[in-house]
């Protein structure tokens, strides 16, 4: 696998228990998620590779900050989320209980998803996978928005 961080497409945790427990399961399945729309779409071999990292990482290394982010987890258990939901536009909110935040033209490569509780959160992650997720991978890859 190529960790150099200017291949990769980084999918944020908390270093907290609570977000190791319910948030990286769900970044683990996005990941999974976006290596299969990867091949789909016949990015497989673009050497943009999703990685799954927490925030104490990511925060830290200016390199990877550079990096197209999907970070995952409220903010009081993700630095990264708490980071990047003061500079993003909320795009999705539904019962207050989830928020999905990105730029809706893709410009900017970054979202955060969270919600009130792992479920919540899941949810949040659904959604952004239903409604965002190829936009902003087609964003990341460099291909022309889809055909509607």
């Amino acid at each position: 696998m190529d960790l150099n961080p200017e291949s990769l497409l980084l999918i944020v945790v908390g270093a907290h228990l609570q977000a190791e427990a319910n948030d990286r399961p769900l970044a683990n399945r996005l990941r999974d998620r976006i290596v299969q729309w990867q091949d789909t779409n016949g990015c497989a071999e673009d050497g943009i590779t999703p990685y799954v990292c927490c925030d104490l990482w990511y925060l830290n290394t200016t390199d990877l900050m550079e990096r197209p982010t999907i970070a995952i987890g409220d903010p009081e258990f993700n630095a990264a989320t708490a980071y990047l939901a003061n500079r993003l536009p909320t795009a999705l909110v539904v019962d207050e209980s989830l928020r999905v935040q990105l730029d809706p033209e893709f410009i900017e490569l970054n979202a955060c998803v969270w919600g009130v509780n792992p479920t919540a959160t899941a949810g949040g992650v659904d959604l952004f996978v239903d409604r965002y997720l190829d936009g902003f991978l087609r964003s990341v890859h460099h291909l022309p928005p889809a055909a509607h």
